[in-house]
Parts: C-alpha cells; structure tokens; sequence
C-alpha cells in the first residue's frame, strides 16, 4: 500500500478543474506534490491548469469511457464538476450533476480508487431559515426545496448516491459542503455582482446585517485536500461555509470599496424580494425563457436568510482553518477581476455555491 505521506506517487484526479474551486483544489493538491489529472471538455481554457503542471485529460462527465481512463492508477478522485446557477432545464442538472456522477462512481469503482471525495454544498439541507438558527452537518438533506431549485435538488440527488456507493463498501466517501463562494478565479458570482455595483442596481435584502456563509474558495480548496488524505473523514460530510463573521452589508461594501464605489444604501425588504423572485420565476417558466430571471428565490436565500450554516467540525475533526481571510481575500478577489476584465461570465450563472 502507498504511504500517505508519498505524494509523488499519489495521483490525483480533478473534475471540474476549470471552475472556480476545481482550480483550487488542482493548485493545492500540485502545492503538496501530486501529480493532478483533470478531465476537460474540448475547449475548455486551461491555460492556468497547464501552467501548473496539471495532466489534461480530454473528457466529459457524459462520456464513460473517457471517465474510466482517466480514473486508471488514480489515488483520489475529487470531484467538484456540477451543472451550476439557478436557472435552466432539469435535464441539463440530471444529465451532468446525477448522471455524471453515478458515471464518475462507475469509473472510480472499477479503477479502484482509494477515496472518492464528493463537493456538494450546503443548500442541500434545503432553503432552511430563520432568526438566530444554526446548522451543522447533523440536519438532514433535502428539506423544504423550492419547486424549481434545480441545482440544490440535483446535488442532493447526487450526494445520495455517493452515499449509496459509500455504504455498499464500493469505494470509500467523503463529502465537504461548500457555501457561496468567491476568489481569484471566479467567473460566475463576483462578476455579477460587480456589475450589479457598477450600474446602481445592488439592493441590500432587508436590513443588510446578516450573517453570510461566504468562504474563499482558495480555502475549501485546503479543506477538500485535507479530507481526501484524512483516514478519520472517511465516512463523513464537512461544511466549508464560512471564514468567520461577515454581514450581507459588510461583503457588499468591501466589494464596493474595493472597486471605487459608493456604500450600497438601497434595500428591499426581504419578504418582498422573495415574492417579487417567485413571480419572475413563474413567467420565466411560463415562457420557457432561457436566460435567467432578473432575481431568483434561490439568490434571494442565498443573501437575505437569517440563518447560518456552522463548519466546526471541519475546525475540530481536521484541524483545518481559513488561510485567507475577508480583510485580504476580498480585495485581492476584486483586483483579480480587474485585472482581467473583459472575460466572459459563466453562461447560465448566478450568484450562489458554484461547487
């Protein structure tokens, strides 16, 4: 058996290596000495990942046969491929997020990998809410879901399974619960926002002092890599949601101080913007429009709710802690948009966990 401690050796396979956390997770595993392989469909930029020293692997989650060659000789998967935003057909959520999945379990299972470590992300405990409410990774999955949250519904469908492949003794799991997050990198989230900043659209949802679950996606790239070479988180789910206090207001406005920007003063009362997200949906979906709505329930929960998502059991169990924290991780997120300006935004993405 391979010592855990020879990392030259241990090769480690990334899906979703050209998103936001994929990236991180690539750049910590190479940081350690792994050598990193990550599927990649055609036309994918990986420029950031070549530099680094990542194994391409041209491929897809539909494509089995491409999935079981890149899982040969593989010690750890880490799997952080998903469709993601809060808008689009269910089929394109089950044929990536579920399907892609169970063809990645396959893969693994008959390559033999030794530890399957599964992002999901912490709105698959459903849209939960409420005044001074904490959760950790003891709440069941899967409760009160909004009818048309494709992405939460698909990851918990997709956690089920790795679940399921856990218990039969098929490979052994681990899954880290990711919450809204942000970084260098980020095509999706702060670009959005950003532009949101920009043209005076941004409304704090109610009063704006609310605790956020908002975490850099450098440091659930840490925490994914502490898990996957833990013999004690085999077995267990791990929140990653947050990097310590931060209200709705403070994010908004150290973004905003970061760009140049005035302080975002307007608000909209949250029972509002939750209502006026309903009705967007609901002729979105009448219409059978394509593009996103203006404002989704999701993104609504995502930065208006009152409760809060803990992740002490990452603390305690792993000893992992947040290595960039807001003071620093803002900024430099902002500067690094900046600086590369001009790239397209995810197509079909909206402010939320881009697992």
């Amino acid at each position: 058996m391979t010592s855990l401690t020879d990392n030259s050796s241990r090769v480690a396979l990334v899906t979703g290596a050209t998103g936001l956390l994929g990236s991180h997770i690539a750049e910590q595993l190479r940081r350690r000495g792994f050598p990193v392989r990550a599927v990649c469909r055609a036309g994918s930029d990986t420029a950031f990942l070549r530099g680094i020293g990542v194994d391409i692997f041209a491929g897809d989650l539909s494509d089995a046969a491409s999935l079981r060659r890149a899982c040969e000789g593989v010690d750890c998967v880490y799997h952080a491929a998903a469709r993601v935003g809060d808008w689009g057909p269910w089929r394109d959520f089950v044929e990536v997020s579920i399907e892609g999945t169970r063809r990645l379990l396959d893969a693994a299972v008959e390559a033999r990998v030794r530890r399957f470590l599964h992002i999901s992300s912490i709105s698959v405990y459903g849209h939960l809410d409420g005044e001074g409410r904490v959760f950790d990774e003891s709440a069941p999955i899967g409760q009160n879901l909004y009818r048309w949250s494709y992405y939460s519904r698909a990851k918990v469908e997709a956690e089920r399974l790795v679940w399921e492949a856990h218990r039969a003794g098929r490979v052994s799991v681990t899954v880290v619960r990711p919450s809204w997050m942000y970084g260098q990198r980020d095509r999706a989230s702060l670009p959005r926002l950003i532009d949101s900043i920009r043209r005076g659209k941004l409304r704090l949802m109610g009063d704006g002092g609310n605790r956020l679950n908002l975490v850099n996606a450098a440091n659930v790239g840490e925490a994914c890599v502490l898990a996957g070479n833990s013999e004690r988180a085999v077995g267990e789910a791990y929140n990653c949601s947050h990097d310590g206090a931060i209200t709705q207001a403070s994010f908004f406005n150290r973004v905003s101080e970061a760009l140049g920007a005035a302080p975002i003063q307007r608000r909209i009362a949250y029972p509002v913007a939750r209502s006026a997200a309903f009705a967007f949906e609901c002729v979105g979906h009448l219409l059978g429009l394509k593009r996103p709505p203006l404002i989704t329930r999701y993104s609504v929960w995502l930065m208006g709710r009152r409760c809060f998502f803990e992740c002490q059991k990452l603390r305690t169990q792993l000893g992992w802690s947040s290595t960039i924290n807001y003071q620093e991780g803002i900024p430099a997120a902002v500067q690094s948009y900046l600086a590369h300006e001009g790239a397209a935004a995810a197509p079909g993405a909206r402010i939320g966990e881009a697992a």
